[in-house]
Order: C-alpha cells, then structure tokens, then sequence
C-alpha cells in the first residue's frame, strides 16, 4: 500500500491500525512495517510522518523522502507497482521545478492533482488473468472532475485504464480551515475500463451549516454510506435521493465531465453577495431606462 504525497502520515497510520487488526503472526506484523509506504518531499510533514508511525508502534516506518513528480513517469518501472494506493494528493497549486515535463506530452499540466492522477493510475499494478489490477481512494477536488483540454484527457485515461465505480461528492467545508474547495472521494481498480459510475452524495449532520475545526467531520456519518456500498463486490446498489448512476456513454456525449450533481435534489437557491445584488440592481435600472427611451420615442 502506497501514500504518495503522504504528508504527516495520517493515511498511513489508519491503513496500519486497519491491518494490524487481520495480522495475527509476528511475521504478518513485521511485513506491515515495509508494505505500507509513504512518500514525502516537505522536511518538516517527512519528519513528521517518520514520528507518528514510530507511536503507532512501527520501528523502521517506510517513508522516503523525495518529490513523487521529480521523476519521469516512463523510470516507475514494474517494481514500483503496488496493489492499493490511498492519498490525499496536494491540490490548488502548481508544480514546481518543471515537473510536468516529466509526463507525456498529452497530459502535460501545471496542476499537481492532476499530474497526481495520472501517477497513480501509472502506479497501479495491472490486471492478469485471474487477478484483479490495483484499487486507489483518493481524494480530488471538483477542479479534477471537469475542464478541457488536457484535463478531459486526463479523465479519459481514467476512464479507459480503470473502473472507476464510486465517486463520493463531499461537501465544501470538510477540511476548512486549511481548504474550502468542493471535494470527491474517488475509488477505483486498474485493468477494466469503467461502464457506468455511482455517485452518493455525503450531506452535512441536520444541526451543521458547515464543518469547522472544532465540528469535523466523524466516522459514524459514514455508517449509512457503508450499509448502501453493498460489500467487497458492491452488490445490491439502489438509487435514493443520496445515490444515483450514470453510464459511460452519457459521460463520454459531456465530454467525459464527472462533475455531475445529484438529480434527485432541487438546485441549490444561489446567495448572492452585496456586490453582485447591486450590479444586478444597476442593470435592472438600465434596461427599465432603455424600455422608457424606446416608449418616448415610439409616443412622440
């Protein structure tokens, strides 16, 4: 299991408590400490993540320091193939140092969540027969799901090299204070092309306006995500007024856009801001003055 922007470790360490619950042996313990690896080029989140996997009781944590993005995408050779990939890869920026052109000139961009994305799709160990390719949950901003370009080539690729079966819409405010963009959770396996993909759409507790440093989002509100996901093989899916289906055609004739909102609930009522309400004022007080200028004109 790879992290490849793993900053302080945290899915690092929720990856391990999870596995450390199945390993029964001291063997299957001592593998955790080299199969789940992080990948981090800030010193501070490296030095950071090193110290919070030691207090989850791993001695010789495998993190390597380095910027996953320096590196050509054609020298991630067979032997750097993993089976799951989880990350929480940076977004709102662009990358540095010219890292882009370490990618294929069709999915060249500035935008690290994107390049991310193709990473870790390129990461991912293919399918053979009789064994399932790779699986990533990831997390990626609205940003990712839409847009020309090189970023509707990007989502082709996706699509095309992956079953990209889930996608989770979360609200704006999950990780505020640090970030304020619209984010998905998306899940998917290497090796078949995607038919159709399912959308559930977490909402905010009754009582919440937003979420907020001191009212985070908790686990327990995933528990009906859990009881509609349908087990290992997501069997039994339903569509309700949280979770709803689109095919591959119907995302291909859009232009491969993801970013498709729930059909089951009424748009949103637009606020407006005080700026935005005076504008419209000022081009509502136009046009009444032009419509009065046309009646003069046709009365005189």
């Amino acid at each position: 299991m790879l992290d490849p922007a793993c900053g302080t470790g945290g899915y690092l360490t929720a990856a391990l408590e999870h596995l450390k619950a199945s390993a029964s042996t001291v063997a299957e313990r001592e593998a955790l400490q080299h199969n789940v690896v992080g990948w981090e080029y800030k010193p501070l989140p490296y030095l950071l993540g090193n110290t919070n996997l030691i207090l989850h009781d791993i001695n010789t944590p495998n993190i390597q320091f380095g910027d996953s993005l320096a590196k050509p995408l054609s020298e991630y050779g067979q032997k750097d193939r993993v089976d799951v990939i989880l990350a929480n890869p940076p977004f709102g920026g662009v990358v540095s140092n010219n890292n882009e052109n370490n990618f294929p000139q069709t999915y060249r961009t500035k935008e690290s969540a994107d390049l991310f994305l193709i990473l870790i799709i390129h990461l991912l160990k293919k399918a053979r027969p009789g064994v399932e390719g790779g699986r990533a949950a990831i997390v990626l901003p609205d940003g990712s799901l839409t847009g020309d370009g090189v970023k509707q080539r990007i989502r082709q690729k996706l699509l095309e090299d992956c079953n990209l079966h889930t996608i989770i819409r979360l609200p704006n405010s999950v990780f505020q204070p640090y970030a304020s963009v619209a984010t998905n959770l998306l899940f998917f396996t290497k090796g078949e092309a995607t038919k159709s993909v399912w959308y559930y759409e977490h909402k905010l507790p009754e009582s919440y306006k937003a979420y907020s440093k001191t009212k985070p989002i908790q686990l327990a509100e995933f528990d009906s995500l859990k009881q509609w996901w349908g087990g290992i093989d997501r069997k039994g899916r339903k569509a309700n007024d949280q979770a709803w289906q689109v095919d591959i055609k119907t995302i291909k004739a859009n232009g491969y856009n993801l970013d498709i909102k729930n059909p089951h609930q009424p748009e949103a009522e637009k606020q407006y801001s005080s700026s935005e309400l005076l504008d419209m004022l000022h081009q509502s007080f136009a046009k009444g003055d032009e419509l009065l200028e046309q009646l003069k004109n046709e009365l005189s």
